[in-house]
């Protein structure tokens, strides 16, 4: 896909597109609706009606009914799930159509369904529970709604096992392998009962006799950010700073989060920094948006990022500007929205609802 700004975008200073935000939000009133995941850049933010991280604003979406026009400032399986959760009334638009997540993309349809196919002939499908965490393409929430499953995020995907196991006697888990196992391993469930579905290798790279013993066959797969941070990182910030605490997200490695002081979602980070008393030092494994946005907000604390050395930033959110959003806002009329077809939409929305039940 090839995209780009008119000249007149591209070469507009940041003060006059922040003008013409502006005069567009006043323009269109309360038919628009602009949500903004946590990991957008800071300038961004500034604009969004809300702010929260995928399951948060998916609940928000949902229950928009007013709003007409939804720019959201994320990327496109989170557009993709605003468009399947709001009505036919309601239009999304993603500011940049760039914005994709490389995570989403380890789990392609056709090697899901041959994964799903396999574990059929040993053992009764109707006893796995499919999970798809959010990051994953409309089609994969389709096939998770068609045989019984839901949608997890990091802020939910405990209940959402919990759920899980309540269903059924085993669980698929994807694209998202570390969340999944950090998932389990707070379940009590032990390593030899989770294993990693590998799609590049025959039959997963797994035995008939493992997949009869697991609890979770988790999908190969993982965040290019969250695994950038390491063991090793942790102990040197401990090191530096005895009194730090250290926050990191679940889709992290399992290594990282058994050393960390806490783990859980974008809105638990947030929840995290904003409840600390003034002077705690917090190092946070996560998307370096979020961390700058978090010492920015609170100035009488010491927020920084765990790696240190790296910059953990997710290219895909950081594609979209401010330039990107003014000209959504004044030419969306002439954009095309996301749109997810039927059978796609109503079969994911039966997962994305289940989703939304779960506390």
């Amino acid at each position: 896909m090839y995209f780009t700004l008119p000249k007149e975008y591209r070469e507009a200073t940041a003060d006059d597109m922040r003008e013409r935000i502006r005069a567009a939000k006043k323009r269109l009133g309360k038919k628009l609706l602009i949500l903004t995941h946590h990991y957008q850049r800071v300038e961004v933010v500034e604009f969004g009606d809300h702010l929260g991280d995928s399951y948060g604003l998916s609940k928000i979406a949902a229950a928009q009914k007013e709003a007409e026009i939804i720019v959201f400032c994320g990327v496109h399986f989170m557009a993709e799930s605003a468009d399947i959760l709001t009505g036919a009334h309601q239009m999304v638009y993603l500011p940049n159509p760039l914005a994709g997540c490389p995570m989403a993309d380890m789990a392609e349809m056709a090697d899901v369904l041959a994964a799903w196919e396999y574990l059929g002939e040993i053992v009764d499908t109707k006893k796995i529970m499919p999970i798809s965490y959010m990051n994953t393409a409309a089609g994969l929430k389709a096939f998770t709604g068609r045989n019984g499953g839901l949608i997890c995020t990091s802020s939910n995907a405990d209940a959402a096992l919990k759920w899980a196991f309540q269903q059924r006697e085993k669980v698929f888990f994807f694209p998202d392998q570390h969340l999944g196992y950090n998932t389990g391993k707070k379940m009590g469930l032990s390593p030899e009962e989770m294993v990693i579905w590998d799609f590049s290798r025959e039959s997963g790279g797994l035995t008939k006799e493992q997949i009869e013993k697991a609890k979770v066959i988790l999908w190969k797969g993982h965040c290019h950010v969250h695994t950038n941070f390491t063991a090793e990182q942790v102990r040197e910030v401990r090191e530096k700073y005895p009194d730090v605490k250290v926050i990191v997200h679940p889709e992290c490695p399992p290594e990282v989060v058994d050393l960390a002081d806490a783990s859980g979602s974008t809105a638990f980070i947030v929840k995290y920094c904003e409840e600390a008393p003034p002077g705690s030092t917090i190092a946070i494994g996560t998307e370096i948006n979020l961390i700058n946005r978090m010492a920015l907000t609170y100035p009488d604390k010491t927020i920084f990022e765990l790696s240190g050395q790296t910059c953990p930033v997710c290219a895909n959110m950081y594609r979209t500007t401010l330039h990107d959003v003014a000209y959504t806002l004044e030419h969306y009329q002439d954009i095309k929205p996301i749109h997810v077809p039927e059978p796609t939409r109503s079969e994911a929305l039966l997962a994305l609802e289940k989703m939304l039940e779960i506390i």
